[in-house]
């Protein structure tokens, strides 16, 4: 049976770029689904399709058990969306910005002030709830976007890089947020570059790329999927990252990865703490001093540059730099994006 949130065949083109390119998803009831990728992947162009912003060239998708295409005024009843930009009127206050919302859903004017003073609070922005929304810092109204995407906690939740521009604290924050909605059955889709969120929220993840879903399955899966450990090496100097590497690859099973300012090294491997061992010893034989070193298990940064060849964040830069604001998608609609 399809999920809360199912897609097949996805396809949109803007000009010649193909934005998605038969996209498939499936998220079940009350679960958290990671769309992983870096700018131009796709990740938002899917998100505007699913809630009804941009019509698909082919394909289908059903949110809510919803037609998006045949029913898109009782999908938009049905969900909610915070995107990548904070929508939010500059000449109201905090309060005013989530009393209107909560009225635009047919609540009571009562109802509607309670909530907002409920989600001001969550937010951390009840000191700065009588004040316009203009004054407010991005990250403020980053997190007054997102208390309006909650003000009734709807049953699907579409979140398009939602911690983007938030100091931790606030990032952990709105983390035990999405954590307590998803355990009061909320579904959610949750796009990110972060990998560190989509390894901490997600419990099923579909990696984006030139909008294809080139990967999908739990965090553990996809480290499967990379497999092995990693051997991770710090140096004392710099001129010692060339010995160090060259003794790194002669007990990996793959490219030694350099991160030059850091003088840090990583290579994947197999045989455990034995293996370990003789990389010290093998290191100390070449005078080659070490400030740390370390085995570990592959992280979602090993999955993506196994993916794709780059990390998360290079690619984002990357895309980003040459592609502007959104996903980086070349010739998609321009503005804000964000409907509640």
């Amino acid at each position: 049976m399809p999920g809360a949130i199912h897609a097949e065949g996805l396809v949109k083109t803007f000009g010649d770029v193909r934005a998605l390119d038969g996209v498939d998803l499936d998220v079940p009831e009350g679960t958290v689904l990671g769309l992983l990728g870096p700018n131009g992947a796709g990740k938002t162009t899917a998100v505007r399709v699913l809630t009804t912003l941009l019509k698909p060239d082919s394909g289908r998708a059903v949110v809510a058990g919803l037609d998006v295409l045949k029913h898109p005024n009782e999908v938009r009843r049905a969900i909610g969306l915070s995107g990548q930009f904070a929508a939010v009127d500059e000449y109201l206050t905090g309060r005013e910005n989530l009393h209107m919302v909560g009225q635009l859903y047919q609540m009571t004017s009562k109802a509607a002030r309670i909530r907002a003073g409920e989600l001001l609070e969550r937010f951390n922005l009840a000191e700065a709830a009588d004040r316009p929304a203009k004054t407010y810092s991005g990250g403020m109204r980053r997190r007054l976007d997102l208390a309006a995407a909650l003000v009734v906690s709807p049953p699907v939740m579409f979140m398009d890089e939602p911690t983007t521009g938030l100091d931790p604290r606030n990032r952990q924050q709105l983390w035990d947020v999405i954590q307590e909605l998803v355990a009061g059955g909320t579904t959610l889709l949750l796009t990110t570059q972060y990998l560190e969120e989509a390894d901490h929220l997600a419990h099923d993840i579909c990696v984006v790329d030139h909008g294809r879903v080139i990967a999908r399955g739990t965090s553990d899966q996809l480290k499967v999927r990379t497999g092995g450990e990693r051997v991770e090496v710090v140096v004392h100097r710099p001129d010692e990252i060339v010995p160090a590497r060259a003794v790194l690859a002669g007990f990996g099973k793959g490219e030694v990865a350099v991160e030059t300012h850091t003088r840090r090294l990583t290579v994947p491997v197999t045989g455990g703490a034995k293996l370990l061992a003789e990389v010290i010893r093998e290191l100390d034989a070449r005078g080659v001093e070490i400030d740390d070193i370390g085995l570990r298990r592959p992280t979602l940064d090993d999955v993506f540059i196994s993916l794709t060849g780059h990390t998360a964040e290079l690619a984002g830069e990357r895309a980003g730099g040459a592609a502007g604001e959104g996903d980086g998608t070349a010739g998609e609609p321009a503005g804000e994006e964000a409907a509640k």
